[in-house]
């Protein structure tokens, strides 16, 4: 293969960039995954989801800062490797190789979920088997074809996720008496923490899913176009559309119906329009809620085989994984985590309604990771810059440094305190731990090889 065709292909426009940075944080984790974080903090979601939104743009800055100063594929784990050394960059990379995988695994579980509301009697493991095929051939075109397909599917959820919103508060105006008892659900039935401070911290540690997946657009830097532009635009945007997306969709949630009787038979959206009486309005969102988990999954599938591609240019992985097609395109590692993924659907004919919670706490210990590496290894970026005097250079910059790390650090130290006294979460945890000294040892037994 020639030098010209291993390389990336920048095939990603700006409209491309700005959908992959509004949707790969709008999937099962707002539509299905706030079901179980509601049930723990009652209307108090809205305030869980607006001071995770708070951390989550901190990291945000913290990966625009370095991805815009130096635009690759792979983003953190580049700059891990390159600022921490290589056992960061291992750890960084394979964790993150790992954790889309689970993200992978439970964006399919729940599209079956969503599937049996209208075929209630197809097995879960077919629309699996049939998303898997379906996803992975879009992957495989050329990196222009995905970000075709990532632009259509965030198109249709942003605009499902507004138009519901906008819905909401009519009802919530004109069919629910005067201000405020319109909005009486909100502090009724226990009030607006029914469960208490150990509710809302709790829901925390769930809520964390939900924003898995907004680094992708640093990882997607080194195939976009003119990306110095069109990242800082895109990262801007995400405490807009958390403000939006989430808080908006809860608030019309939590008041549209008292928050006990928001079950998790089906996605929390399609459940309560069922019960106020618009069955057309149900059918069309639970089609959008299978369109945004199949664009998480599509994000997770690129995601993971940019990961293994750099991964191998660093010496971390077999070579194999650092070979391109005539397209640009890593289709070693695509097909092998797609051939991974098909476990899936073995364990959802084996645990076809247990997979998603399962996999849910395991994705959030992972992410705990990913996210204090991003923390760590900016600070260490920002301080080679500082010691240099260069720091002119940087024109997208992280604001508060370093008191963002430092409040990184301590917010990602609760959720690990918090997931330790879930008695749902704690067995991640511990198989996290496992994982991480697995990493380890191959990393110690690679380097004697």
């Amino acid at each position: 293969m020639s030098d010209e065709n291993n390389k990336m292909k920048r095939g990603l426009k700006n409209r491309h960039m700005q959908m992959i940075a509004l949707g790969t944080s709008i999937g099962t984790g707002l539509f299905y995954g706030s079901a179980p974080t509601i049930k723990l903090v009652g209307p108090g979601i809205i305030l869980s989801y607006a001071l995770a939104g708070v951390f989550i743009f901190c990291i945000m800055r913290m990966v625009g800062e370095m991805s815009v100063k130096e635009p690759v594929s792979g983003s953190f784990v580049y700059f891990a490797n390159k600022y921490l050394g290589p056992f960061a960059g291992y750890l960084a990379g394979w964790n993150y190789w790992f954790l889309y995988l689970l993200v992978c695994f439970a964006e399919l579980s729940a599209i079956a979920i969503y599937v049996n509301y209208w075929f209630p009697d197809v097995p879960h493991w077919i629309t699996v088997l049939v998303c898997i095929v379906v996803v992975t051939t879009v992957n495989l075109i050329n990196v222009k074809t995905f970000g075709e397909a990532e632009f259509w599917a965030s198109f249709i959820k942003i605009l499902a996720i507004c138009c519901m919103i906008v819905f909401g508060f009519y009802l919530i105006f004109t069919t629910m008496g005067p201000f405020p008892d319109n909005f009486s659900n909100l502090w009724n039935n226990g009030g607006f923490f029914p469960n208490g401070a150990w509710g809302f911290a709790q829901s925390l540690a769930v809520v964390m899913f939900s924003f898995g997946g907004v680094e992708l657009i640093g990882i997607a830097a080194g195939e976009a176009e003119n990306p110095e532009k069109t990242l800082p635009r895109a990262i801007n945007e995400v405490l807009l559309r958390i403000l939006i997306f989430y808080i908006g969709t809860m608030v019309v949630l939590m008041t549209l119906a008292p928050w006990d009787e928001v079950g998790l038979n089906a996605s929390p959206f399609v459940q309560i329009f069922s019960n106020i009486g618009v069955p057309a309005a149900a059918n069309i969102l639970n089609f959008v809620v299978i369109v945004a988990a199949l664009s998480v999954y599509n994000s997770s599938l690129y995601s993971t085989s940019r990961i293994l591609h750099n991964l191998a240019q660093n010496g971390n992985a077999p070579k194999m994984f650092a070979s391109l097609s005539r397209r640009g395109i890593p289709m070693v590692g695509i097909l092998v985590s797609t051939a991974i993924s098909l476990l899936l659907v073995i364990l959802t004919y084996i645990l076809p309604e247990k997979v998603f919670m399962y996999l849910l706490s395991t994705v959030v210990a992972a992410l705990v990771i990913t996210w204090a590496t991003i923390a760590i290894t900016h600070m260490k970026f920002r301080m080679k810059f500082i010691q240099e005097n260069r720091l002119d250079e940087l024109h997208f910059k992280a604001f508060l440094f370093p008191y963002i790390n430092y409040f990184c650090f301590i917010f990602l130290a609760a959720i690990v305190v918090i997931m330790f006294f879930m008695e749902d979460m704690r067995i991640s945890l511990g198989a996290l731990v496992v994982w991480v000294a697995f990493i380890y040892i191959t990393y110690k037994l690679r380097a004697k090889v």
